[in-house]
């Protein structure tokens, strides 16, 4: 497709309209995401972090030649300044007290205040989604992983257990604890957590985001049902290392192959996402039209 000059000075225009804010933007929170990189995202429950962000950037991108394609877009000015003042406010706050919630936050909030400011609302009807998905970066309180992570543990631990004792494997379990013949597993948030579950879910709704489709039923059934696939996906991971740390001793478990077991969650998890939505699409296809009598 050939691009006009009056396209390409336009698009030379719009670049250069948004570089000094992008620029600023880099200014303010290189810092934070300096900080994340050599913090929490080095953590594997936090792994999922740098992802979501780069994802929602390429989103972003994919989205920004319909951006400037708004044929009718009116600037929202004095609510986007409100909303980056308050996304000041949280940075201040978030920085100084190390409040990560606070300051990571604030890039969000910052985010949607500049669409705001430069393109009013029309530009979030547009980019709602990439800063939708970002919240998915955003650390949850202590308190509430811990609440909701352990009956998670349970149960995966439990389907685990009882999967691998029908096929006539030497285990038990106590608690979130799985012993394998000599070896003793404790199945940890980042088995089977709250971090973990909500990573996957995420990795639904860039799949959904991605394949358009058009039935809303089927988009809605789908969300639900990445919670049950995100749980299998666990089941599974937990298998798998369960089963490396019994037929190649603990050192495998524990090592190379505890990470490779990761890359095994997010790939089954995804192979599971295309597996339902195919299977959605088949029931669409095959249900019978029925008339209706007026």
């Amino acid at each position: 497709m050939r691009i006009t000059w009056n396209e390409f000075h336009a698009n030379k225009v719009v670049t250069i309209e948004w570089l000094p804010i992008l620029c600023g933007l880099l200014v303010l929170y290189i810092p934070t995401f300096n900080s994340l990189i050599n913090g929490i995202w080095a953590d594997e429950n936090q792994a999922h972090g740098p992802i979501i962000l780069l994802l929602s950037f390429w989103l972003i991108y994919r989205k920004w030649p319909e951006l400037h394609r708004l044929v009718e877009w009116k600037t929202s000015p004095i609510p986007g300044w409100a909303i980056f003042l308050i996304a000041l406010l949280l940075y201040m706050v978030g920085r100084s007290q190390q409040i990560l919630i606070f300051e990571m936050g604030s890039f969000i909030t910052a985010l949607t205040a500049i669409f705001l400011i430069k393109r009013g609302v029309s530009a979030l009807k547009v980019m709602w989604f990439p800063i939708f998905f970002l919240l998915f970066m955003l650390p949850l309180p202590g308190t509430i992983v811990s609440l909701l992570t352990m009956p998670m543990k349970m149960a995966v631990s439990y389907v685990a257990e009882n999967i691998l004792f029908l096929a006539n494997y030497p285990i038990s379990r106590n608690g979130v604890i799985l012993q394998i013949g000599q070896y003793q597993l404790l199945v940890a948030g980042a088995c089977a957590g709250l971090q973990t579950l909500l990573t996957l879910e995420a990795l639904g709704l860039f799949y959904l985001n991605l394949v358009q489709h058009t039935s809303l039923f089927r988009n809605v059934a789908l969300a639900i049902l990445i919670i049950p696939i995100s749980f299998t996906a666990n089941v599974i991971r937990v298998i798998v290392l369960t089963l490396i740390t019994y037929h190649y001793g603990d050192a495998a478990g524990q090592g190379f192959l505890h990470g490779f077991a990761g890359m095994v969650l997010f790939l089954s998890a995804l192979i599971l996402i295309i597996v339902v939505d195919s299977l959605l699409q088949y029931f669409f296809k095959t249900q019978p039209i029925r008339a209706v009598r007026i």
